[in-house]
């Protein structure tokens, strides 16, 4: 009886401790807003990816000492996770004149599509972003799986668009392909 009642307890604190996590979490089970926005080389980008690509969503400005920093890391993840699916977007905000976003991106070669979000529209379905940079990773399904306000950290950002590609590639798999042949 009293083994009964340790384990009753055990699973209680368990589950409230996945429930406290979950409510806490900071980037929850949200879905990404559903929106098409151009790039300024007029392509038609949707978010989340009909595709059912990871999706990297970065609300930046040109005046903005960090996210100068971080494109070109930004460069180089697209460069190595692009050919595996990955699609980063750049949105400027409202408030970056259009002829230095467009300049920026030509001179420092951004080859990820740039969107001007002229009317606020896109940071307003993102949760009113105001702070730049803040990133979104969304994962194939619409899910935001991770949100950061500030410098990303670039190592961790990479291992969580490996693992979504990895769970892409598996899940695209033919049986034969999944599971492993033990006698090969």
């Amino acid at each position: 009886m009293k083994l009964k009642h340790v384990l009753i307890g055990i699973f209680a604190l368990m589950l409230s401790g996945i429930l406290v996590v979950l409510w806490l979490a900071p980037t929850g089970p949200a879905r990404a807003p559903s929106l098409a926005i151009t790039s300024i080389k007029g392509d038609r980008l949707e978010i989340p990816d009909p595709q059912r690509r990871p999706q990297l969503v970065v609300f930046w400005a040109t005046t903005c000492p960090g996210c100068l920093r971080e494109v070109p890391h930004l460069i180089e993840l697209y460069q190595k996770l692009a050919p595996r699916g990955l699609q980063i977007i750049g949105v400027a905000m409202d408030y970056d004149r259009p002829d230095r976003v467009i300049a920026l991106s030509a001179a420092r070669n951004i080859p990820y599509p740039v969107a001007l979000d002229l009317q606020g529209r896109t940071a307003q379905a993102f949760g009113d972003v105001r702070q730049t940079p803040t990133t979104f990773l969304i994962a194939p399904d619409g899910r935001i799986v991770h949100r950061k306000t500030g410098a990303i950290d670039m190592d961790k950002v990479h291992n969580m668009i490996d693992t979504l590609l990895n769970q892409e590639r598996i899940a695209a798999a033919t049986p034969e392909e999944a599971i492993p042949h033990a006698l090969d």
